[in-house]
């Protein structure tokens, strides 16, 4: 009777063993919450993927994108739930609208401040305003968002613009603190106008906008001149209505967190820091403590600064959206060990000035002019907002023509598809469109119709060959 006792207690154990076994082959991302550790299943990542992809409205038009892209989200997912894990940590990461990129693809899509090497320092401005000084006062904590100067969380989208979102949000705020009105204003304008040393989608600097606006004499509004997520040419009728002004800006005195404390006590103040790991790219809530170094690399706002559990922190609101971070700001520790704060927050702060009332309310802008169709060869004509594409070719000579139903496309090699100018690749086997070549986002090409005779939408027209 013992002897079959022990017996079947051996069989159970084995049957637990390999029952054991069996599902640990099954599962395969480490997940975590606060009392314990459990393994994610395939079947478990595989929705999160798919629930993932419906809350971004994320699509994928090349052939095997969709699976390259999940591995690359399992992969993110991995860390999230790895880092999630570490105790006491004042911080989570989660699913942001980044999960499905590599910490290179984020980076080189989503950051856009000047690297120091690209800077012609503009030095005329720095000022000693908010230096510290014996017997100063100031608030244990402040939020602007509290004070109603800051308009809603906006998204830069996959232009490099965090530049010009940081000094429009830092100019809405002067503005409001000082007049009592709320304006929200262009960015667009800064991405197509201010070029003498940003350059839109592909990089600026806060101080460089700020020196525009007060060349410009002021800037419009988003509402007239709104936000299109992509470099364009500047609208001198829009350039010209100026709807707020800001009569000068300065620098805070660099590497110091006092000083920039004393900054933000009296407005919002625009920033540089360093927001390319893979902490800040899944970051989710609380006061941020990640790696990071100093090559800052975004340009975002202090938006007040507090205090929780003895941790001080900043209030920083990014250009992500309003679903990114803490509704779309973060909180990043305030007060560490080193001069030019947390991710180099302290290097280079800014923020504007304005003493004086804003121009005159401009009239409204006129309408854009009608443009007319646009001539192919003497024969063929598209229709406005359109770009001709050759579709039969021999050697240098069209003996027929396209339509690409979007205005300076680029016409793709097959003499059958087209893409927007701010996707120009085309990737000709999967029917695709890619703003760089090896960049992940796409859009699906266009088909090409055939153009019309000379005159089939009337009068006039510019001559326009692809």
């Amino acid at each position: 009777m013992a002897a079959h006792s022990s017996t079947l207690t051996i069989s159970i154990l084995l049957m637990l063993i390999f029952s054991t076994l069996s599902s640990a082959s099954d599962m395969s991302i480490i997940s975590y919450d606060e009392t314990h550790i459990h393994r994610r299943t395939d079947d478990e990542v595989s929705a999160l993927y798919e629930s993932w992809l419906i809350e971004h409205g994320k699509s994928y038009n090349a052939l095997g994108e969709k699976d390259k892209r999940f591995q690359i989200f399992k992969d993110n997912l991995r860390y999230i739930d790895e880092q999630n894990s570490v105790p006491n940590q004042s911080y989570k990461l989660g699913l942001t609208k980044f999960a499905d990129l590599t910490n290179e693809e984020y980076r080189s899509i989503y950051l856009g401040t000047k690297s120091s090497g690209d800077r012609k320092k503009l030095s005329k401005n720095k000022s000693d305003r908010y230096l510290p000084k014996v017997g100063d006062s100031l608030p244990e904590s402040i939020d602007w968002r509290e004070k109603g100067v800051l308009v809603g969380v906006k998204d830069q989208g996959s232009c490099g613009s965090c530049w010009a979102f940081s000094a429009v949000a830092a100019m809405e705020s002067i503005n409001a603190i000082v007049t009592g009105n709320l304006i929200s204003l262009s960015e667009q304008e800064l991405v197509d106008c201010d070029r003498s040393y940003n350059e839109g989608c592909d990089g600026g600097l806060m101080d460089y906008a700020f020196e525009f606006v007060i060349k410009n004499g002021g800037i419009d509004t988003e509402e007239d001149y709104p936000y299109k997520e992509r470099n364009g040419v500047c609208d001198q009728y829009r350039k010209n209505a100026k709807v707020v002004k800001i009569d000068s800006y300065e620098d805070v005195p660099v590497n110091n967190e006092k000083a920039l404390q004393k900054a933000v006590a009296h407005q919002p103040v625009s920033i540089a820091l360093e927001a390319g790991g893979r902490d800040f790219q899944h970051y989710k809530s609380g006061i941020f403590t990640g790696k990071c170094g100093t090559a800052v690399d975004h340009g975002v706002v202090i938006a007040g600064y507090g205090t929780e559990n003895g941790m001080d922190y900043w209030i920083v609101r990014n250009s992500w959206g309003a679903n990114w971070g803490e509704n779309g700001y973060l909180r990043v520790q305030r007060n560490v060990a080193s001069s030019s704060g947390l991710c180099g927050l302290a290097i280079e702060p800014s923020y504007p000035v304005k003493t004086g009332p804003n121009p005159p309310k401009p009239a409204p802008s006129p309408p854009s002019p009608v443009k007319p169709p646009t001539e192919c060869d003497e024969y063929s004509q598209c229709a406005v907002g359109t770009t001709c594409c050759c579709i039969l070719q021999f050697r240098r000579s069209c003996f027929s023509w396209g339509c690409c139903p979007l205005e300076g496309a680029t016409c793709c090699e097959d003499h059958y598809s087209c893409c927007p100018h701010d996707y120009p690749i085309c990737n000709v086997r999967q029917g695709t469109c890619s703003m760089s070549k090896g960049n992940p986002l796409g859009v699906k090409a266009m088909k090409r119709i055939l153009a019309q005779p000379i005159g089939a939408f009337g009068n006039g027209g510019k001559k326009s060959s692809s």
